[in-house]
């Protein structure tokens, strides 16, 4: 056989198998094929399981349309000025929804432009960004890629947190939140995705949404913000902690200048913008305003009982009460923004000097003295006592828990301080503060402009507005009030002796001077605050007489019927005692605390306004509260109050009175204005704990400085200088020449007077001259006879 017929035969028999080859690998690629079918097949069934699976609610709830579409945050109920400014708020999530008009576009640019640049060519899902994330994210490793999250989604994520599913959670979490965020832009425009968004966004520090984050870095309006600042704000979202402007300011300003770079390259900015931006300096101007911080946190802290007793008695269109809590409601109230700015510097401006005085005067020692009963009061009075007697513990377990050293956060006036110390130690260092409280109102309203409680609510929740504290000399105008609504003469003078009152267990009253000589006019005594006199004007007058006057000017305390309640031993809150002083000041005419104006929903809708108590006339004789005004005039111009003028440098009609307890232990200043009553106490939160000497302890020293700054700050203010114009009441001209007389007499000019008056009137009833001349009506028929009374009294001086 031939080569060739060989090869012939050899091609011959290769050709079937060559037929059979292509035939396996045809029926292997179409197995593959085949395979990849059914895989994709169960892939699809699987998928659309699990879809469902999600979609029905079985790994976690996903609302309905219905329920997007009342979408509901908790938002913070906020307090607001007289002139529209914010106090505070009430809230379980510091937030504050604002809409979209309310934000300046450089927010929205930033926004965009960092977080969602395509964010107006999607329905709520980026397939385009998903397959970056896929591809860079997930196959390449490339965490520097970026995330898939469109705004949508990441609104889905922040108002329905995600489920633990173990290994499941990503994908079931990350397809919960794109049906939710499919179902959000079918039901809600651009822009109010935009606004959602940014209202429910946390920004750390335990708030959220873009107008509370505004406020509190930079203290404006999400509607005022630069491009710089929007910057800020968007470039915290990526780490609130991390990029926090006031705790890491490099890494934030780092980070904003990433944002305006997004915002250049996606063409919200040219270039040159972009740098000018990213060259400014990060500066903040940061304030918080929260429940326990704050213009008026003590002021807030007052209301709220009487706001959740509203809440409880109003409800909401579907059938619940009001929550204070979680309702937004926008409370307006009579505080003055300004006043309340004031009043507060003032305080902490003092109060800090005051306590350096008070931490030099004890030096080292401890101001309780050993006396273990005063530190005793103190640990029951504290929180963590109370917590744990709450919580059933027993006497010995509280007193070894007092012993152990724990980290905690000390208030200084110079900042917070951690420090690891014990609660028995902590305890003992705040014995060591001294405290105030500040009120300020209209006397014509009863509408209250300032309210400082204390010097820091986080540390010292004890309001001192409305707690009670012996009131001290303070409570001398009264006395002089009942006297003279009980007959007694603003032209007749008292001895300044020392008397032992026998009926009382042989009681006498001193001066805190100690001098006992002379005799004093009622205005010359008020003047400069005489225990003496005070308490022999009291006794003549009666002390239920006394107690009665009281009354009609609203005080409602305990008051002891013995003359030292001349000298103010009676406790009374300083909101008390102010309306007291205002009832003097209008002439017997009473008004009530009002602070309350309207109350309006989330939608700005007012759901009740609030008129103040009609004003309730006394039976006061209104000449005689004028004259007791014009004592305290006294008191200022030349009295006990005098640094009013000297130091601070007070103008115009000002009328006032210092108080100052037993050891020291309370100081009082109320200062009146034609227009504005003020008041302030001073002293540590345990009676026993005080200055040693009336030279630091009175109330001059302690609490007059405080108001004393306070109007020297308001006065200081073009939109307020005018107030000091304004002017009492005037007395009638005949009665205001009568009392024009010395506030003090020697013995022997006294006599001499006495005597000539005495011949003068030949047995007449002085005492019915001396109401004549007082009665207005009947004071033009005065006999000449007072003309030359008058006129001695003049020479006299």
């Amino acid at each position: 056989m031939t080569s060739k017929n060989l090869n012939k035969i050899q091609t011959k028999k290769r050709k079937p198998t060559t037929k059979s080859g292509k035939s396996r690998a045809k029926r292997g690629t179409r197995r593959i094929w085949l395979i990849l079918l059914q895989l994709f097949t169960v892939g699809i069934i699987l998928f659309f399981t699990f879809f469902m699976l999600v979609y029905l609610g079985f790994t976690g709830h996903v609302p309905s349309s219905r329920q997007l579409n009342e979408i509901k945050n908790p938002q913070a109920s906020e307090v607001f000025s007289e002139d529209g400014k914010l106090l505070g708020r009430y809230y379980v999530e510091n937030r504050s929804n604002v809409r979209f008009d309310e934000i300046s576009p450089n927010v929205i640019n930033a926004l965009i432009a960092t977080e969602d640049a395509r964010f107006y060519e999607h329905r709520g899902i980026d397939e385009i960004a998903l397959m970056r994330v896929f591809f860079k994210t997930i196959l390449l490793q490339d965490r520097s890629a970026g995330g898939g999250s469109t705004l949508s989604q990441q609104i889905a994520k922040n108002l329905f947190p995600r489920n633990n599913m173990w290994v499941f959670s990503m994908p079931v979490n990350k397809l919960r939140e794109a049906i939710i965020a499919y179902r959000l832009e079918r039901i809600y425009s651009k822009e109010e995705i935009l606004t959602l968004y940014l209202n429910t966004v946390p920004f750390g520090e335990n708030i959220f949404g873009i107008e509370v984050a505004s406020e509190r870095f930079f203290s404006k309006s999400p509607k005022n913000l630069t491009v710089d600042e929007a910057a800020v704000l968007v470039g915290m979202l990526k780490a609130n902690y991390t990029y926090n402007p006031r705790i890491n300011p490099e890494r934030s300003k780092t980070r904003r200048n990433v944002v305006i770079g997004q915002m250049v390259a996606n063409d919200f900015l040219t270039e040159a913008e972009g740098d000018i931006f990213q060259a400014k300096p990060l500066e903040l101007k940061y304030r918080r305003i929260s429940y326990n911080e704050g213009p008026a946190p003590y002021f807030l802290e007052m209301l709220k009982p009487e706001l959740l007793e509203w809440c409880a008695s109003h409800t909401k269109e579907n059938g619940e009460p009001c929550n204070l809590y979680t309702d937004g409601l926008r409370i307006e109230t009579t505080v003055n923004y300004d006043f309340q700015y004031f009043a507060t510097q003032s305080v902490q401006e003092y109060m800090k000097n005051l306590q350096n005085v008070f931490d030099d005067h004890w030096k080292d020692a401890d101001p309780w003295r050993g006396d273990a009963s005063i530190l005793q009061r103190a640990v029951k009075r504290s929180e963590r006592y109370n917590a744990m007697i709450a919580g059933g513990k027993t006497e010995e377990q509280i007193d070894a828990a007092f012993q152990q050293k724990i980290k905690t956060t000390l208030f200084t006036w110079d900042g917070l301080k951690q420090v690891e110390t014990t609660p028995i130690d902590s305890v003992k260092y705040y014995l060591n503060y001294l405290n105030a409280g500040f009120l300020a109102i209209e006397p014509s309203s009863g509408n209250l402009k300032a309210w400082v409680g204390g010097i820091d609510f986080r540390f010292f929740k004890y309001d001192h507005i409305v707690s009670k504290r012996q009131v001290g000399s303070t409570f001398k105008p009264f006395v002089y009030l009942a006297a003279l609504e009980n007959g007694l003469s603003p032209f007749d003078y008292y001895p300044n002796e020392k008397k032992v009152y026998e009926d009382y267990q042989d009681w006498s009253p001193s001066n805190s001077h100690g001098e006992y000589e002379g005799f004093y006019s009622m205005e010359g005594a008020l003047a400069q605050s005489l225990n003496t006199v005070a308490v022999d004007i009291m006794v003549q007058t009666g002390i239920d007489e006394t107690i009665a006057t009281s009354r009609e000017l609203g005080i409602a305390s305990d008051l002891p019927e013995f003359p030292s309640l001349a000298l103010g031993v009676a406790s009374m809150s300083l909101k008390d005692l102010l309306f007291a002083y205002a009832t003097i000041l209008n002439r017997g005419v009473r008004v009530q605390p009002n602070y309350l104006v309207s109350i309006a929903n989330n939608q700005g809708e007012t759901l009740e306004e609030f008129s103040p108590e009609p004003a309730e006339p006394t039976s006061l004789n209104a000449v005689n509260c004028q004259i007791v005004t014009r004592m305290m005039q006294s008191a200022v111009n030349n009295g006990t109050g005098t640094s009013i003028r000297s130091v601070y440098q007070i103008p115009g009609d000002f009328a006032g009175k210092t108080g100052t307890t037993q050891n020291h232990s309370d100081g009082w200043f109320v200062g009146m204005t034609p227009n504005l009553v003020t008041g302030c106490w001073v002293g540590a939160e345990d009676p026993g704990v005080h200055f040693r000497t009336i030279r630091f302890g009175q109330g001059a020293y302690m609490a007059l400085p405080i108001v004393g700054k306070f109007f020297h700050k308001l006065y200081r203010d073009s939109r307020y200088k005018n107030m000091q114009y304004a002017s009492f009441p005037p007395l009638n001209d005949e009665l205001l020449a009568d009392l024009d007389i010395p506030h003090y007499k020697e013995l022997f000019e006294l006599e001499r007077e006495e005597n000539f008056i005495e011949r003068l009137f030949a047995g007449e009833s002085k005492e019915d001259k001396l109401r004549e001349i007082r009665d207005p009506k009947q004071s033009k028929e005065k006999p000449k006879v007072w003309e030359t009374i008058k006129s001695i009294f003049k020479k006299k001086k």
